[in-house]
C-alpha cells in the first residue's frame, strides 16, 4: 500500500516528534570541552553557579520534563522573555530496548535510532532541569534514522543557523562522553526503556533566540529541521 501511495510534499505536513510519549528525556550537560570553556568564561551562562561550570563527570546527567517535547512543526514558544533564551543543537538518541547496567561495548545495540535535538535553555541561576523544561523547549525531529544508516554516531557534523546566520558548527567526535558511554553511564543509575531519549550535549556557540526567529538545525546523515520561534 505504501509503495503505491502518491508522494506527499514535506512542506504540506506538520512534523510532530517522532517519539510520542517517552518515559524520560536524559540530558548531558557541558559534554563538549569548548562549550564547557565558554560556560566558564561567560557569566551570562554560568550566573555564578559553580555547578554549571563542572565537567560532565562531576555534574552528571539531568532529566528534562517530558511535557517539554514537541516536533519541529509545532515550533518553540519562548517564556521569560525578560531573560536570555538560548538555542542548543544536539544529536538525540532514542532507546530501542530495555537497558540496565549496559557496558559501553554493547550499548549501541540498544539504540532504536537517531534524531536532531534542540535543547532550548533559559539562562539564570536555577538548576538546569527547571530552566530547560518549559513546554516546547525540547524539539525532536525531523524523523528517526535507524542505526543501520548511522554506523558511527561518533563522527557526525552538527550545525545550527538562526535566520540564515551560522551559530554552531562542530562534530560529535568532540563529545566528552560519546553515545555508548552515555548509555553506559545513564543505565548504571536507572533503567532505560524503549522510547527514552538521550540528548547528548551541545557544542560551543550557544546564543540567544527571540520571537520571530527561524532555527535551522542540522546533523549529518539525519538532515535539517527548521523550527519557528514565537512568544508563549
Amino acid at each position: 500500500i505504501v509503495a503505491e501511495a502518491p508522494p506527499v510534499p514535506l512542506a504540506s505536513v506538520r512534523l510532530l516528534s517522532p517519539v510520542a510519549n517517552p518515559g524520560k528525556i536524559v540530558c548531558a550537560p557541558v559534554n563538549y570541552q569548548k562549550h564547557l570553556d565558554e560556560v566558564r568564561d561567560q557569566s551570562q551562562l554560568h550566573h555564578g553557579n559553580v555547578g554549571h561550570t563542572a565537567p560532565i563527570h562531576t555534574a552528571g546527567l539531568f532529566l528534562k520534563a517530558i511535557s517539554a517535547l514537541v516536533g519541529p512543526g509545532e515550533g518553540i514558544a519562548l517564556r521569560k522573555l525578560d531573560r536570555r533564551n538560548d538555542h542548543e543543537v544536539e544529536l538525540a538518541v532514542v532507546i530501542g530496548k530495555e537497558a540496565n547496567n549496559v557496558p559501553r561495548q554493547d550499548a549501541l545495540g540498544y539504540v532504536a535510532g537517531y534524531a536532531i535535538g534542540l535543547d532550548i535553555t533559559i539562562r539564570g541561576p536555577e538548576e538546569r532541569s527547571l530552566r530547560k523544561s518549559p513546554d516546547s523547549y525540547a524539539v525532536l525531529g525531523p524523523w528517526l534514522v535507524t542505526p543501520d544508516e548511522i554506523a558511527n554516531p561518533g563522527d557526525l557534523d552538527v550545525r545550527i543557523a538562526v535566520n540564515g546566520e551560522e551559530r554552531q558548527n562542530s562534530n560529535t567526535r568532540y563529545l566528552i562522553l560519546g553515545v555508548a558511554e552515555l548509555i553506559e553511564y545513564a543505565s548504571s543509575f536507572y533503567t532505560l526503556y524503549p522510547g527514552d531519549i538521550i540528548i547528548t550535549g551541545t557544542p560551543e556557540g550557544v546564543s540567544p533566540i527571540q520571537p520571530g526567529d527561524v532555527i535551522s538545525a542540522y546533523v549529518e546523515r539525519i538532515g535539517t529541521m527548521d523550527v519557528k520561534v514565537r512568544a508563549a
